[in-house]
């Protein structure tokens, strides 16, 4: 894959960008953000991607500042985690991270995009610069190690 950035600024953008990542994942996905309101797990067609991700054994780590979204906006999202527990897993950052505020999906250390600010949908889409997505990867790791066991199927009521 050819290095490359793409900026964008629109939701559709934004999400276009995602199920690109999504759909080139072969191993692994890292995603942060606050709480993924604007990710749309929930929706039908990254619902499938995601599933398909994950029946080619793939691994998919979700960060957040809460769950509170996923457990009462995306009930399909739910069943996912109750269908690919062992291979799903959701963190909750401390208090000590909660004044992180960008937000970005890794891929297989070969694809990120990354809101700025989780406020605002400006952001970036790079592929393949090493640089780039290894500061990202550094940084996901570093927000792993101190996050804490999150949302469960169990959790979730199913």
């Amino acid at each position: 894959m050819e290095q490359s950035s793409q900026p964008f600024s629109s939701r559709t953008q934004f999400e276009q960008h995602l199920r690109d990542c999504f759909a080139r994942a072969e191993h692994r996905l890292d995603l942060f953000d606050p709480d993924f309101s604007l990710w749309q797990l929930g929706h039908s067609t990254v619902d499938a991607e995601l599933r398909r991700f994950l029946a080619g054994h793939g691994r998919l780590r979700l960060a957040a500042h809460g769950n509170e979204h996923l457990q009462r906006q995306e009930p399909r999202f739910l069943r996912l985690l109750r269908d690919f527990g062992h291979a799903v897993e959701c963190r909750v950052t401390p208090a000590g991270l909660r004044q992180l505020s960008d937000s970005f999906c890794l891929a297989d250390g070969a694809m990120l995009v990354r809101r700025f600010h989780c406020d605002h949908l400006r952001g970036v889409a790079v592929f393949a610069d090493s640089d780039a997505i290894k500061l990202a990867s550094d940084r996901f790791e570093s927000i792993w190690s101190e996050s804490l066991p999150g949302l469960h199927a169990s959790t979730a009521g199913l």
